[in-house]
């Protein structure tokens, strides 16, 4: 039986088991540490990512992929959406981890830390968006937001008819119901409509009948920037979503850690039903 650690998941997401955590003290310490060794490492690498990617080349021909595993979903691309005030370098190795399998079109977007409304960077992500699609030929995408990122996607996605073009949304440590700790909070407007009760917050509980995109959402139980943790959580009754609980780790490695991004690639390629429930070999379905 192969056992991810640090992941806790519900029962909708076959082939991804659990693990119990360590006791809270321990953890949070634990957690901690590795959060600055993160954060270290994240501010070595920020200056590589300040700029925007080159843009994806049209499609070609399609060519041998030698060694690397494909999947159903391979050809679809991926588009990565950092958090506020960051850049596309904090996703370099889970962007390593999903091409190393096989996914073909990995984009990242860039946008300004001067932005002052969300919705006008998930206006910029429906766009980016667009482009991606026309370039690789593909209808659909997965988007992959770290926590502000994965509430533009969100909006872009609920409220501006993205689910269209949004197969799954993977949201890590990304503040749903609006997180009571923010940086910064009552300085930048954009972080002001991150707190619970914002006018952008309530617009997101609206009906959003028809939705098509799956979200998974990854929250952590030591994610000291979501308060409360759970505030993590999609919680819609509209809306397809799982919630993972991901447990002995922070804010800062929730895209970093290699068993998390083990979850997201899984998750990426689960099947569009809610009802599958075989596990992929070599793995056992959570029950």
């Amino acid at each position: 039986m192969k056992v991810l650690p640090f992941l806790s998941l519900p029962p909708r997401l076959p082939g991804l088991p659990s693990l119990p955590g360590p006791g809270l003290s321990t953890a949070l310490l634990g957690a901690t540490l590795l959060e600055l060794v993160v954060l270290t490492g994240h501010l070595a690498a920020y200056p590589f990512g300040l700029t925007q990617e080159r843009r994806l080349p049209r499609p070609r021909p399609e060519a041998p992929t030698g060694p690397l595993p494909r999947s159903p979903g391979a050809d679809r691309p991926v588009v990565l959406l950092h958090g506020f005030i960051d850049n596309r370098s904090v996703f370099v190795l889970l962007r390593r981890s999903l091409a190393r399998h096989g996914r073909r079109h990995l984009a990242s977007l860039n946008y300004s830390p001067l932005t002052r409304d969300l919705r006008t960077a998930a206006e910029l992500l429906g766009r980016h968006v667009e482009e991606v699609c026309a370039r690789t030929g593909q209808r659909e995408v997965d988007i992959v937001g770290h926590s502000l990122g994965g509430l533009i996607a969100r909006y872009y996605v609920q409220r501006l008819g993205g689910d269209h073009r949004v197969r799954t949304l993977v949201t890590l440590g990304t503040p749903h119901g609006g997180t009571a700790v923010a940086p910064g909070a009552g300085v930048h407007p954009i972080v002001r409509q991150m707190r619970g009760g914002s006018t952008l917050i309530e617009e997101l509980r609206r009906p959003a009948p028809g939705c098509r995109t799956r979200f998974v959402s990854f929250w952590s139980e030591l994610d000291q920037v979501m308060v409360p943790v759970e505030t993590a959580c999609v919680d819609h009754p509209d809306l397809d979503a799982v919630n993972v609980r991901v447990t002995g780790i922070g804010h800062l490695a929730l895209p970093v850690h290699p068993a998390v991004a083990t979850a997201v690639r899984e998750a990426l390629e689960s099947p569009e039903t809610r009802e599958t429930t075989a596990a992929p070999s070599g793995t056992t379905s959570a029950a």
